[in-house]
């Protein structure tokens, strides 16, 4: 009796198109243009993220519940923002971007003062309601304190000489003369805390927090020097408290220093955001018995190869020997760093558009149409019929036999 046709499986594993769409919205509008030409086709939803803005999203495509909160923004200010939990509350993810991240102060970078209270505020909300295992994402912060904030949110005092709190921000640190972590929220004991970063910068220097990550939260020389120095004292101030320095640990420059204080002082480890984010998503779990991976995100480009979802989805997908394509609004890579990084091919909405600035202000269409493209390449009725995965009509080349 012969065997009935097996329907091709697409896994869809994209981030998000950052300021246009969400990931689970990319990945929404490519099914339904596999849909279009394939409706036979098995297609399977993982957003995924790399530990900055979208952590959440991609949490709650795992089945993770939004918890709403009341935090300090990145200039002290209240706000609202959430985290995400399930187990019972004993899971919690947190994302430093939805709270007190750079995209919250708009325009007005407040490089000296911004604050990562924010995060600490959300930390101990989630611990409070029970948590023992918490993933932090630290991307997209806007402050360079050092991680100061969060200390103090979580019960830590930094004081001044005369023992008051020193002020807020990468500013404040110049004054610190003491540290008292007697204070410490109790379950911080015996959490497990997981800081997910996309980033290996040490705390200081000209590869540090302040030199690199500095001027693109408004610093200007005369700033990055200052907070440079400054959380280059909070780490001796933190060395002579706890014996040890991690100044020079990579990722300990994460999110304006945030790393440091969380390694140094709250014994979290660091860990690859989007490696995590794999994990916590079930991107592993889906990976088998599929024909085609397609992932991607705003800009496919150097920074894409540097700890980026996309690059770690294209690296789990070849190590299971599936191909995997990428789509994105543009594409900077050249054709031997889209082979190097795994990917068969790459899509740029740029390339379909008829207008510039079309694959930004309404990349639907385009993504869609890029959805039918992929679904005309996939196997056919026979099972046996190999996908061909060329794909003539976008940024391709042909893979390396054996590749």
């Amino acid at each position: 009796m012969a065997t009935a046709p097996t329907a091709p499986r697409v896994l869809l594993a994209p981030d998000k198109f950052k300021g246009t769409l969400t990931a689970a919205e990319v990945a929404g509008h490519l099914a339904e243009g596999i849909a279009l030409e394939r409706p036979d086709a098995e297609v399977v939803v993982v957003p995924v993220a790399d530990g900055g803005d979208g952590l959440l999203a991609a949490a709650a495509a795992a089945g993770f519940e939004r918890v709403e909160v009341t935090a300090a923004g990145p200039l002290g200010e209240p706000v609202r923002a959430a985290y995400a939990a399930r187990a019972g509350g004993r899971e919690a993810v947190v994302e430093m971007a939805e709270v007190c991240g750079l995209a919250r102060l708009r325009h007005r970078l407040a490089p000296m003062t911004a604050t990562s209270r924010g995060l600490g505020d959300v930390v101990a909300h989630a611990l409070d309601a029970g948590a023992t295992s918490l993933l932090v994402g630290i991307g997209g912060s806007a402050s360079t304190d050092g991680g100061a904030g969060l200390l103090q949110a979580l019960g830590a005092r930094l004081l001044d000489a005369d023992g008051a709190p020193v002020g807020p921000g990468g500013a404040g640190l110049e004054r610190l003369a003491a540290l008292d972590l007697s204070g410490l929220h109790p379950r911080l004991a015996t959490a497990r805390l997981t800081v997910a970063c996309d980033v290996d910068n040490p705390l200081t220097g000209p590869h540090g927090a302040a030199a690199v990550y500095g001027p693109q939260k408004g610093a200007d020389e005369d700033h990055v020097r200052a907070l440079d120095a400054g959380v280059a004292h909070l780490a001796e101030v933190v060395a002579r408290h706890t014996g040890q320095d991690l100044r020079d640990t990579p990722g300990a420059g994460a999110a304006g220093g945030v790393g440091f204080a969380a390694l140094a002082v709250l014994g979290a480890v660091l860990r690859p955001g989007a490696e995590v984010v794999l994990e916590l998503t079930g991107f592993h779990d889906a990976l088998p018995g599929a024909d085609l991976v397609v992932t991607g995100e705003g800009s496919l480009d150097g920074q894409t190869l540097h700890g980026k979802a996309p690059a770690a989805v294209a690296a789990a997908a070849r190590a299971a020997g599936v191909p995997v394509v990428a789509v994105a609004g543009r594409v900077a890579l050249d054709e031997q760093q889209l082979r190097q990084a795994g990917f068969r091919a790459a899509h740029a909405l740029a390339d379909l558009a008829t207008y510039p600035q079309e694959s930004f202000t309404h990349p639907e269409p385009l993504l869609r149409e890029v959805g039918r493209r992929i679904a005309r390449e996939l196997p056919g009725p026979d099972p046996s019929q190999p996908a061909q995965l060329d794909f003539p009509s976008s940024r391709t080349f042909r893979p390396p036999s054996g590749g």
